[in-house]
């Protein structure tokens, strides 16, 4: 693969599983220099291991609970301390919660926004303020295809990435004249972990569209270095959300509803 990252640095947060994982090798594969960063570190640190061992990245691991006011912040603090300059930052941290909303712990679901939406939006606004006066940089941020419809037994979740993209597109027209590139990433269901961390069984819709990890991230950086607002991977799943525009909302929820059922 064209080492075209070299000499950059990428911050990766959600660093320890997933997403993180690919983003964390396929930014490692183009040069980059990886600032690694999630909860917890014994994976993070593997990772690091490997991809020095693959590819001589140079790897920073911060273990940190992002979902902790002030943390965005803390980490920022950190970094300019080392003299560490974010050129890329993948703003992947986040999870899912699944079940009806009122027996879901009140204070689950806060953390879950807090992490979704407000650390996201605080990383964004630290990092994104070097870039513009840099004059160059780039930001992705993940979604989720549920960010295109209401989304019953994921209500608040789906909120939260309804707020990711509706944020990530309008910050691409602001922050582009400034020479940063800012695209959201909507995936579907994929092969990750987040079935289990929210509790729910994959349904039949759910194992029908399945996507690989690797294959999201990579449709995702491509988006990125292409310049583009936002990007669903997938057909089926870019179907899904371009048909949105021509169903009546109270139909998409009711159709949502049962394709999210165990």
């Amino acid at each position: 693969m064209k080492q075209d990252l070299a000499g950059q640095w990428a911050l990766v947060t959600g660093a320890s599983s997933g997403f993180g994982v690919d983003f964390a090798r396929q930014l490692a594969a183009r040069g980059a220099k990886l600032v690694l960063v999630a909860r917890r570190a014994e994976p993070m640190q593997a990772l690091a291991r490997e991809l020095a061992g693959q590819y001589g990245t140079v790897s920073e691991v911060e273990s940190a609970d992002l979902s902790q006011s002030g943390a965005a912040h803390a980490l920022k603090a950190t970094l300019d301390a080392r003299g560490i300059h974010i050129d890329i930052l993948i703003n992947n941290a986040g999870y899912g919660l699944w079940g009806p909303f009122l027996e879901q712990p009140l204070d689950r679901t806060l953390d879950m926004m807090q992490l979704n939406m407000v650390t996201l939006t605080e990383l964004t606004h630290a990092f994104a303020a070097d870039m513009a006066q840099r004059g160059r940089g780039k930001i992705l941020l993940v979604s989720s295809i549920g960010a295109y419809q209401a989304t019953p037994t994921y209500a608040a979740y789906a909120a939260t990435k309804a707020y990711v993209l509706l944020f990530g597109e309008a910050l691409h027209e602001e922050l582009k004249t400034k020479g940063v590139t800012v695209t959201v990433l909507s995936p579907g269901i994929s092969a990750t972990s987040f079935l289990a961390v929210s509790g729910q069984r994959a349904t039949l819709y759910q194992r029908l569209l399945m996507m690989q990890s690797a294959a999201v991230v990579r449709i995702g950086l491509r988006a990125l270095d292409r310049g583009r607002a936002s990007i669903v991977p997938g057909w089926l799943n870019a179907l899904t959300a371009f048909g949105n525009r021509f169903m009546p909302r109270m139909v998409q929820r009711r159709v949502a509803y049962q394709l999210m059922k165990n």
